[in-house]
């Protein structure tokens, strides 16, 4: 075959890439802005829940118990989940940096005081054994990546930073992952507390094996190639 004849092959297949790709960017666009106004949704939620806006009488009265915690867990929570989406915007960390760095910042402290609010409430929270241990794991692996994303930028290795907050978010975003899945318990007309056990890993562990296969996936893509050529 000439090489006249294979010119207009090379352009159609270029020219089918370029749909495909713009798709995919396309509906990255519209999964990341779902996740910054869901996640800011919530945030808001627990504003308000702390202002005594939202919520039932029940979950005011448990909160009450532990007043100081639970105010450090609701109100840190809150702060994380509206800022974390943020700092994985590209345009911000490209155009806007200091407001990057003051927003990790500001993440991770309270990362710390909602994560120490989250752990000493999880005894108490409702479900038994199962749910507790649900979000005392939870607590404790919150608080460790967090710890992992600064020791990592205080270091400056930034790659290692990225994916320690890749995994905490993750979790953050159970907070997100808990309303939902209790609305589809609901809807299957399972009850909260027959539910709400379940519900306290679903929330947030699949969100992290996600991120660690994603991880992994990149990790392996950007692993050299070895040399095969004959010595």
């Amino acid at each position: 075959m000439s090489a006249n004849t294979m010119k207009p092959n090379s352009k159609e297949n270029a020219n089918d890439t370029k749909p495909s790709k713009a798709s995919s960017n396309w509906l990255t666009s519209i999964s990341f802005w779902l996740m910054i106004l869901s996640s800011v949704a919530i945030g808001l939620y627990a504003f308000a829940f702390q202002a005594g806006l939202q919520g039932g009488a029940g979950s005011h009265a448990r909160f009450a118990e532990s007043p100081i915690f639970s105010s450090m867990h609701v109100i840190g929570g809150g702060i994380v989940i509206v800022a974390g989406g943020f700092q994985f915007w590209s345009k911000l960390r490209r155009d806007h940096i200091n407001i990057h760095r003051w927003l990790g910042r500001i993440y991770l402290t309270f990362v710390l005081v909602g994560g120490v609010g989250g752990l000493v409430l999880s005894p108490n929270a409702e479900g038994g054994l199962v749910a507790n241990f649900g979000f005392g794991m939870l607590a404790v692996l919150w608080l460790f990546s967090g710890w992992q994303a600064y020791a990592c930028i205080r270091r400056g290795d930034i790659a290692s930073h990225k994916s320690w907050m890749m995994r905490n978010f993750s979790m953050t975003f159970g907070a997100v992952m808990l309303r939902v899945y209790l609305g589809l318990f609901a809807v299957a007309g399972v009850d909260f507390v027959d539910s709400y056990p379940t519900v306290a890993w679903i929330a947030w562990v699949p969100n992290l094996i996600l991120v660690e296969w994603y991880l992994a996936l990149k990790s392996a893509k950007q692993k050299p190639q070895g040399n095969v050529a004959a010595a």
